[in-house]
């Protein structure tokens, strides 16, 4: 646990009881402040009790006595309107904050005082619509694998709060959401990524420029002299202009997938970027003056497709930028595991593998595992986003057929029109239908769940709905990717 200093003998009101609500109220009591906690629920009320925190009711407690809110990052800060504890905190001038900014004064705190740390550990920070978790736990992976002391979490596994607590020698890794930097002032990491941008969450940030504007604020406090350096995808519209917003106070790399982009002619505020790197076919190279090959991630099981190579640009940048050599950092890439439910192979029946990408909640996200395979038998389906599938009709050709499901279904199937489809409705089914069609077409073939929409119709989360996936898979006796 990190504590955090600051509060000491002083009242913080703490909204939200999940994983990061509860870390917090830790984190600050052992930091000496005095939490006080609420939730709307009353079984995070019942665990803070258990656990000997103060409840009470926040909306009759007396917020002049506050020093602070920490927010639940599932809680509205602005939209569709701010949660009544935001108004309660504005009303009486209390400042509303949420863990990552709590992590981020603790850290401040330790590196300035006589603790022995000399500069204090180095943050790594990721945000993004999609890709964050992969390269979160990739970069983490990297830099464990050439020996540095690494602590992986945030938005991610563990609540940035339950890290341990700081060494001189750390690297926190940090995933961070755009809920989460929404609560940030004084969040400066060492190394900034943002994956891509693409529409989503719009509804709890009043839309798209609610949404650029919450992602850009990872890198909202560069380091002096262009210390802290920012890692960028040009590929979309929105992360290019955050990446010429930034480049006057950022050591700047690009990041892309495009074959044709000339990385000497990027305008980026007046300023040619002339750095950065390129992940096409499965290959990492390095540009600038000179291009140069890094690696060939053929052999990097685990990051199929061109938006892993991304994924693995943004991990050797960031391994390098602390020191550590190519050699290494590229051996990391290609021992690299992998992350449950984000194309994750489970399974092997014959010559059909099965690929769990649950974690793909948005069309965008399937769009990247429909493009890693050429032809692919794709379960998909759920709580639909904004737009359905519409703007994946470009690779429809690829869908030898779908098996769609939850509520998502129809519309989906309107969408695909003359593509193969057929409404399976259940995640079971899809997966019996998928399986025997694939073997039946014989050959290698991927019967992909890649499902493009939110799990709340069926599943608990994507998780829940990953794993039953993995259940079904091998409930038809499938050999486990691992033992295949």
């Amino acid at each position: 646990m990190i504590p955090v200093p600051g509060f000491e003998g002083r009242r913080v009101a703490v909204f939200g009881l999940g994983r990061s609500g509860i870390t917090a109220a830790r984190a600050l009591q052992a930091g000496g402040a005095i939490p006080i906690l609420w939730d709307d629920g009353e079984a995070g009320r019942a665990q803070a009790k258990g656990e000997g925190f103060t409840v009470e009711d926040l909306t009759a407690a007396d917020w002049s006595d506050f020093a602070a809110l920490v927010l639940s990052p599932g809680a509205p800060l602005t939209h569709p309107r701010p949660h009544w504890t935001v108004d309660l905190a504005r009303a009486a001038g209390v400042p509303v904050v949420g863990d990552i900014e709590l992590f981020a004064r603790a850290l401040a705190s330790y590196s300035s005082s006589s603790s022995g740390l000399t500069g204090g550990p180095r943050v790594v920070a990721i945000t993004g619509t999609n890709g964050k978790s992969t390269t979160t736990a990739l970069i983490g992976w990297v830099l464990k694998s050439a020996g540095l002391t690494v602590h992986v979490g945030g938005n991610i596994g563990v609540g940035v709060l339950a890290l341990p607590e700081p060494t001189p020698d750390a690297v926190y890794v940090i995933e961070v959401s755009s809920y989460q930097l929404d609560l940030t002032t004084t969040f400066a990491p060492d190394v900034a990524i943002l994956t891509n941008i693409s529409p989503d969450h719009l509804d709890r940030h009043g839309g798209m420029d609610g949404y650029v504007a919450a992602k850009r604020r990872i890198f909202a406090n560069p380091g002096p002299s262009r210390a802290s350096a920012a890692m960028v995808s040009i590929d979309d519209e929105w992360s290019h202009w955050i990446a010429d917003q930034i480049c006057d106070d950022w050591s700047l790399a690009c990041v892309s997938n495009r074959a044709a982009l000339d990385f000497s002619r990027q305008p980026l505020n007046g300023f040619i970027s002339g750095f950065g790197f390129r992940a096409v076919d499965g290959v990492l190279s390095q540009e600038g003056r000179d291009t140069v090959i890094i690696t060939d991630l053929a052999a990097a099981r685990s990051l199929p497709g061109r938006h892993n190579a991304q994924n693995a640009a943004f991990a050797y940048g960031t391994a390098v930028r602390l020191g550590v050599s190519h050699d290494a950092a590229v051996a990391g890439l290609l021992s690299f595991p992998g992350l449950a439910h984000r194309m994750e192979a489970v399974g092997r029946l014959g010559s059909v593998r099965f690929i769990n990408d649950s974690k793909a909640t948005n069309a965008d996200a399937a769009r990247q595992a429909l493009a890693s395979y050429p032809s692919v038998f794709w379960i998909a389906g759920g709580v639909p986003k904004a737009g359905g599938i519409e703007d994946l009709a470009d690779l429809f050709p690829r869908i030898a057929k779908a098996y769609l499901i939850g509520d998502a279904a129809p519309a989906f199937a309107a969408t695909l029109a003359d593509t193969p489809h057929v409404i399976a409705r259940t995640l079971d089914a899809a997966v019996a239908a998928a399986a025997a069609d694939a073997a039946s077409a014989g050959g290698d073939q991927i019967v992909l769940l890649s499902p493009a929409c939110a799990s709340f119709d069926q599943f608990k989360d994507f998780e829940v709905r990953g794993e039953a996936f993995r259940a079904a898979v091998l409930a038809l006796g499938a050999v486990p990717e691992s033992a295949s």
